[in-house]
């Protein structure tokens, strides 16, 4: 079995060096004698030492088997906190995160996403949706997972919302590299190498469903977990299962082959299939940095037209059963910093189709530039006032203030805190306790 280096690393698989987080995480791929960078021998370093599997499926641990998803939250205390504090990180029986502010209400928001939604690196009465629910007076409910992709999010949000009678407001939360991550059917092969699992305690990112380009159909397609049964996820520490499942996934191999990671044995009859269904120029990797360059455009523009399918799939989704939609978007190294040098955002294509579909948006990029600023400050020194590698407290705290109007103006009837008419007098009932 291979051995792991350790870097310190977020929940997002960031790879983080002096306390400052690297945005995406750039790994180093296997190398051979003759300095090729094998496809193949990277797939089955990828598999996962068995005893890891067994702390995953059968002990208290950060995340916990889901045969749809390929995990949901479970129930541990991280070692990732602010001034070197553990963070208290739990999950309730319906598989959201603990929440208490106001619980006894019936909820109608929830929330879906990623990490930013989940609030990694923060305890549970200190992410935004706890902030912002003690402001408006009502409960928030957390359904976000760190390392989830737009598509996973997508899937849990539709599984809930399909039996929640209360909720009608419905928040779907994009970070970073969650385009690319709905594409993926095994996340950790791309990160396993500088991911500490600390023992399986903190491992994710197993197979789940997914969604693919057909390259006979040039069609988009959605796929089921192909580990659905929770005995089964043992197989991954077979090397050669790794390998057969993943040997075609096109989106691992541009994820690699764009960091420079593997640079061998790829799919390049697959890649340039694609490429043409895109209407992308051809692979070329003549050079180096030619392979990264064109790797990089095409996983990116296949990461967009997932997106765009599966946000048209959700709003459809919702609509149907009379839900609403916000869009939340925060990316604070791949959008927000390049938006602080004054250069374009790399996912402006999916803003675009965002505002021309007139779907409801909260651009939490530009709220920051504008905050950043105020400030007489280096960007690194902005950082550190609100973030840990994830948001701490205080960041969450910011964000839940950020979004507040957006909220309130969208709400009807308005949170009891924002309800105008003078006439009323409160009763607090349902807000004191019952004696």
């Amino acid at each position: 079995m291979h051995r792991r280096k350790f870097i310190k690393s977020n929940a997002l698989g960031a790879v983080t060096l002096g306390g400052s987080s690297l945005f995406p995480d750039f790994l180093q791929g296997s190398n051979r004698k003759n300095g090729g960078k094998s496809y193949a021998e990277y797939l089955r370093n990828s598999a996962v030492p068995k005893e890891e599997l067994e702390i995953f499926l059968n002990k208290n641990s950060w995340a916990q088997f889901d045969s749809e998803v390929g995990y949901i939250l479970g129930n541990y205390m991280p070692h990732d906190g602010i001034d070197k504090s553990f963070t208290l990180s739990t999950v309730m029986y319906d598989g959201k995160r603990t929440n208490t502010v106001y619980n006894e209400k019936p909820c109608r928001i929830n929330t879906y996403g990623d990490s930013f939604t989940h609030c990694h690196q923060v305890s549970d009465a200190e992410t935004w949706q706890e902030y912002l629910a003690g402001h408006l007076g009502e409960p928030i409910q957390n359904f976000g997972m760190g390392g989830f992709g737009v598509y996973q999010a997508y899937r849990r949000l539709m599984r809930r919302e399909k039996v929640d009678k209360d909720s009608k407001y419905v928040m779907l939360y994009m970070w970073g590299d969650d385009y690319v991550r709905s594409v993926f059917r095994c996340r950790y092969a791309t990160y396993y190498k500088h991911w500490n699992d600390y023992g399986g305690y903190m491992f994710h990112g197993n197979f789940w469903s997914n969604i693919e380009m057909d390259l006979d159909s040039g069609k988009l397609v959605e796929k089921e977990n192909r580990i659905a049964v929770k005995e089964d996820v043992y197989k991954m520490s077979d090397p050669e299962f790794m390998y057969d499942n993943l040997k075609d996934d096109l989106m691992v191999q541009l994820h690699l082959l764009s960091a420079d990671m593997v640079n061998s044995d790829v799919d390049t009859k697959g890649l340039k299939k694609l490429a043409h269904i895109l209407k992308l120029p051809e692979m070329d990797f003549s050079s180096p940095e030619k392979m990264i360059k064109t790797a990089t455009a095409l996983k990116n523009k296949y990461a967009f037209e997932a997106t765009k399918y599966i946000l048209k799939k959700t709003d459809a989704f919702c609509k149907e059963h009379g839900k609403e939609l916000l869009l939340i978007h925060f990316d604070p190294s791949g959008v927000f910093k390049p938006m602080v040098r004054g250069e374009s955002r790399y996912d402006q294509e999916i803003v675009d189709f965002i505002e021309s579909n007139g779907y409801r948006f909260f651009d939490m990029n530009a709220v920051h530039l504008e905050d950043f600023k105020s400030f007489n400050l280096t960007l690194e020194e902005y950082m550190k006032r609100y973030f840990n590698g994830h948001y701490t407290p205080s960041g969450n705290h910011f964000f839940a203030y950020a979004i507040k109007d957006i909220v309130v103006n969208w709400l009807n009837p308005k949170p009891i805190t924002y309800q105008q008419d003078d006439s009323k007098y409160i009763k607090f009932e349902g807000y004191l306790p019952k004696h």
